[in-house]
């Protein structure tokens, strides 16, 4: 099973492939995608990116994590996170959102197991 393409990004909106619906934050793995809502672990730019952010993604046997921080690279992610990612034995690579979608985009397209948590705005 292999991980939808992001189709479009822009401040505030991504379009994943074979889903309808457009989020302003987004989930996606092998299979899926579902909006990301900060609310549901009380995620905020700052401490930023908490690891029950990505145990959903975790979960879905992914190799590889790619997070976007934000078109301004707001969102903080600490080192607790990025090692307690590296602890499940998940390659990690955290960038600007631009950036990490193309990078995602990159290695759905060569068929890694990959997974993203993308933040569309600041």
């Amino acid at each position: 099973m292999s991980s939808p393409e992001i189709a479009s990004l822009s401040w505030g909106h991504m379009k994943v492939q074979g889903c309808s619906s457009s989020y302003k934050d987004c989930k996606v793995w092998p299979g899926g995608s579902r909006a990301w809502d900060w609310r549901e672990t009380g995620t905020d730019h700052h401490p930023g990116v908490q690891p029950a952010d990505l145990e959903e993604v975790l979960k879905k046997g992914v190799e590889l994590l790619v997070i976007g921080r934000g078109m301004s690279e707001a969102l903080q992610v600490p080192s607790t996170t990025v090692d307690y990612v590296k602890q499940k034995g998940v390659e990690i690579r955290v960038l600007q959102t631009e950036k990490a979608v193309a990078e995602y985009n990159k290695l759905v397209g060569e068929g890694a197991k990959v997974g993203g948590v993308f933040h569309s705005t600041c």
